[in-house]
């Protein structure tokens, strides 16, 4: 296979929403170049990208694939991403390493919420923005409804390059106003015919050129310059000033096509090769220490791994991107994570499932390798005579949690490895076992993703698994000030056990005052693992309670904060003042105080008008106008309260502060509420108060508990 330079490899990854065309138009463009003799379809189940047994199960993309063409002396490499936000991680990842980003935009629906949020992370990286609108031959097709809503989310940097003749069923020619030609095709697509653009397009081609040329111009002073002399530009001066303006995240040329039928993605493929930015031209990577390293085959060799996968009979294979210098069969590597030496034994082009053999790989290509055994997506591996590590990608917060188990128990630890396996696949499936909670819990993006996790362990891992609904991490505190004693005495025999204990507690806040009503002689301030605090004052005088038994009456206290009185969560925001005591010079021990020390504490607790907390998620929803009312009046239902609401784009948003307890399936209700067409994001936002008759019902469902 051919070598290319940096200067003659373009990297670009296929992004937009759900059935926009992304897996048709990377088959379109290796059967363009001649790559392919016959064309595969998404619902043929043979497309060269969605190669996976889930993906033709679905018929959609799950996994980004990476696939690779040569044309007209470039090499372009391609990665087709899903469509689906539930599949965020592995679209962040694909960015990262693309030189180019190809937006795809359904002619049928304009700019829908999925390209809302996929362009939230493409304006992150600043790369360069191509946006192809496909399927121009279908019966619904809306070319200017689907302009005027790109022209409002993307606003003037958006600019025409080509746009239809005829659009629908009868689609077969395109006027280009770089070139001034009209292309026709035959029937079934393919090469098309150059024609003169026709006697009644020619006013309104004119004028699209001429926007476009000030568009290319308006992106460097000399071509300013060039174009108030001229009055315009050339083709090579306009193909300057719009790779200029790519570079600066100002121009984002606007190409029409049918990735079905094969019309127009030539051209496109064109530009890619003589306008879209090579690997060498992009800005340097940035590393975590803000240095700059240059797309250079001549520097030390070093890459950055965005992606790993676990195939049957293949195991871990690695992705990467060279960014610097020439990685070569057998080199060995430092990885910066954690220090280990890799050797690259093998190199691969993947084409899908298909792996291509080579000796080696330049500055700015995308590659693949097997058996590295301690590199992971997010690492940087170099050579020795340097040491960097390339900014990590930094992935969505999970959006959904529920609990997971195995429907057999036997197979508890094989869970835990397979889920260890898929998040090293997936980043953004997070796992965990919750001491709190008691339940393993499973964190991602919806449930769709969660449907996925569930297929993998199934089917790959031979995993029977059951969803259920997570348990709420409440918190108790109280809201007043209580005394409480406790005297625990305990005689069987030989040495007993006594302690007897005095407590005050009160609700914490900060910058709240010492304490004057005790003599205080010691104070422990606590930062809990759990949230607040707890400060502990030792306010013993006159030798009543040994200074040695202090630290067991603080162990009685926080063994009961671990476990609170009323619905065993956990203690926040107390303030425990141990004032008097007695002990016994041969009875008293370590455990008479902490058990007297514990049940002080739960008795002036259970007098202190005890509150349970609840955590509340700060909520964000991007909706269209028209569902904002349903939406609205779905989240008063959980109890939500609204913000504000603001706008993104064509889109409107929804700030709301929200109960965690109310947010469980809230992606399959915001679906359906919808038809599809929102998204949401949360994070946690703080603890708040539950309403009385919860805190009620919780305390009741608490003590059924204890009386089984």
């Amino acid at each position: 296979m051919k070598v290319y330079d940096e200067q003659h490899i373009k990297n670009v990854v296929l992004i937009g929403g759900a059935k926009s065309g992304k897996t048709t138009l990377a088959e379109t463009m290796l059967f363009e170049a001649g790559l392919l003799k016959r064309r595969g379809t998404v619902e043929d189940k043979n497309t060269v990208s969605d190669y996976h047994d889930i993906e033709h199960e679905r018929e959609n993309s799950v996994y980004a694939t990476s696939v690779h063409t040569e044309w007209r002396g470039f090499k372009i490499n391609i990665i087709d991403t899903p469509g689906l936000d539930d599949f965020m991680g592995e679209i962040v990842s694909s960015m990262k390493v693309a030189d180019t980003c190809i937006m795809m935009i359904n002619s049928q629906n304009g700019v829908e919420v999925s390209t809302e949020l996929i362009w939230n992370y493409a304006d992150q990286f600043k790369k360069p923005v191509i946006l192809a609108v496909n399927q121009i031959d279908h019966p619904k097709s809306n070319f200017e409804t689907t302009i005027d809503s790109i022209k409002k989310r993307f606003g003037n940097p958006a600019i025409l390059m080509q746009y239809p003749l005829n659009q629908g069923e009868e689609f077969d020619s395109i006027i280009d106003l770089l070139k001034m030609t009209m292309y026709k095709f035959p029937k079934d697509g393919g090469k098309p015919e150059k024609l003169p653009i026709p006697d009644e397009e020619i006013e309104r081609a004119d004028e699209l050129h001429n926007e476009l040329v000030e568009k290319a111009a308006e992106n460097d002073e000399d071509l300013m310059e060039l174009y108030f002399e001229k009055g315009s530009l050339d083709e090579d001066e306009m193909r300057k000033g719009l790779k200029i303006g790519m570079l600066k995240h100002e121009v984002f040329p606007i190409f029409c096509l049918s990735a079905k039928k094969n019309m127009g993605s030539g051209r496109m493929m064109g530009f890619i090769d003589n306008v879209a930015p090579s690997a060498a031209e992009m800005n340097p990577e940035i590393t975590t220490e803000g240095e700059e390293i240059a797309c250079d085959s001549s520097q030390p060799t070093s890459l950055f791994v965005f992606k790993t996968i676990v195939e049957p009979f293949l195991g871990r294979i690695t992705y990467f991107k060279v960014t610097s210098g020439v990685l070569k069969i057998g080199q060995d590597l430092v990885n910066n994570q954690n220090d280990t030496t890799e050797r690259f034994n093998q190199l691969f082009i993947m084409d899908g499932k298909n792996k291509n053999s080579v000796d080696q790989l330049v500055a700015g290509d995308i590659g693949a390798t097997v058996k590295l055994k301690n590199t992971h997506a997010n690492h940087t591996l170099h050579e020795k005579s340097v040491s960097f590590a390339i900014a990590p990608m930094e992935f969505p917060a999970p959006r959904i949690t529920s609990a997971v188990n195995a429907k057999d128990k036997n197979d508890d630890e094989k869970l835990a490895e397979a889920l260890r396996e898929i998040h090293e696949e997936d980043p953004t499936t997070i796992y965990e076992y919750s001491r709190e909670l008691k339940q393993l819990l499973l964190h991602g993006q919806g449930e769709l993703h969660f449907a996925v996790t569930e297929w993998k362990l199934n089917h790959v891992h031979n995993i029977e698994i059951e969803f259920s609904k997570p348990r709420i991490a409440y918190r108790e505190t109280i809201q007043k000030a209580a005394l409480a004693d406790y005297k625990h005495k305990k005689q069987s025999g030989g040495a007993g056990q006594f302690g007897e204990v005095y407590i005050k507690i009160e609700p914490y806040y900060e910058g709240m005052p010492e304490p004057t009503e005790f003599n205080v002689r010691g104070k422990d301030e606590i930062q809990l693992e759990w949230g607040g605090k707890l400060i502990f004052y030792n306010c013993i005088v006159g030798g009543v309670i040994d200074a040695r038994y202090i630290p067991s009456i603080l162990k009685g206290v926080m063994e009961k904060m671990e476990e609170g009185p009323i619905t065993g969560s956990y203690v926040r925001d107390i303030r425990v003042m141990v004032y008097d005591g007695k002990m016994h010079a041969v009875d008293s021990n370590d455990i008479s105080f902490k058990i007297a020390g514990a049940q002080a504490f739960k008795a002036a607790f259970i007098k202190a008008d005890p509150k349970i907390l609840e955590p509340i998620n700060d909520l964000e929803v991007l909706v269209p106008d028209e569902l904002m009312g349903d939406v609205m009046t779905d989240l008063q239902g959980r109890r939500s309260i609204i913000q504000g609401m603001d706008s993104k784009g064509m889109y409107k948003v929804i700030l709301a502060k929200t109960p965690l307890a109310e947010m469980y399936k809230y992606t399959t209700s915001l679906r359906s509420i919808t038809q599809g067409k929102a998204s949401f994001s949360t994070k946690f936002a703080e603890y708040s108060p539950v309403p009385m008759d919860i805190q009620q019902k919780l305390m009741k469902e608490t003590q059924a508990k204890e009386n089984q």
